[in-house]
């Protein structure tokens, strides 16, 4: 899901709810068990990586590293009752954005000119956000560099997997010193994120992402639903 549509963490945060986990431990858990899967899916798309907006993926990769690291600090510092209720809203308009993103895109960028000033901003915002709960953060970008650049999605495939992988490992390294890691349910996720970072990097390179997209948006419709029931139910 990662790889082909983004939007991983709607399958592994609803596996870590399930087993009880508080909803930051479970998100920090989550961030660092789809890293690997981020790292492999970045170094499988590496050849095709090129500047984007005429900045360069070093230079956007340094900015959203520092920027997760803010954001995953917020989170360390969010009480746990707090995260509760706000999750169910971050996931609805991380499901919005998985939704729309692409059509409201390409309605901007059809009327909008914007500047690398501007994408340099908005990578700082989706910085954040990757490091405080990351969920369609994948999909954002893609929206934001069509928006911004003018780049199909397929293009975007390998600058938006490094971002993926530059947010989720700022905000490992900051959970991880957090002390907020259930590392018995993150290491089995962690293999199967790997293997599935690999395997959907392979596909993407040969397949359309529409139908991998759909059942993304399944996913993540139902456990919008969820959430919000959970919390406020």
């Amino acid at each position: 899901m990662n790889a082909l549509a983004g939007g991983g963490t709607f399958a592994t945060l609803p596996a870590l709810l399930a087993t009880g986990m508080p909803a930051n431990i479970a998100n920090a858990t989550s961030n660092v068990a789809l890293l690997p899967g981020a790292a492999t899916s970045a170094w499988a798309f590496r050849k095709e990586l090129e500047p984007v907006g005429g900045l360069s993926v070093g230079l956007l990769a340094g900015i959203t590293f520092v920027a997760g690291l803010v954001g995953s600090a917020l989170l360390v510092v969010t009480p746990a009752r707090t995260f509760d209720l706000l999750i169910p809203w971050l996931v609805l308009y991380a499901f919005v954005v998985l939704a729309f993103g692409k059509r409201a895109s390409a309605w901007l960028a059809g009327r909008v000119t914007i500047g690398p000033r501007t994408l340099v901003v908005a990578q700082v915002l989706l910085g954040i956000y990757g490091g405080y709960f990351g969920g369609g953060v994948g999909l954002m970008m893609t929206a934001t560099y069509g928006l911004l650049t003018g780049l199909d999605p397929r293009r975007v495939f390998a600058p938006r997997t490094l971002m993926l992988g530059a947010a989720n490992a700022a905000a490992a390294i900051v959970f991880v010193l957090a002390g907020m890691i259930a590392w018995a349910a993150c290491l089995p996720m962690l293999v199967g994120a790997v293997a599935g970072g690999w395997g959907g990097a392979a596909l993407g390179k040969r397949l359309p992402d529409s139908a991998v997209r759909a059942w993304t948006l399944l996913v993540s419709g139902a456990t919008t639903l969820v959430f919000f029931w959970r919390a406020y139910g």
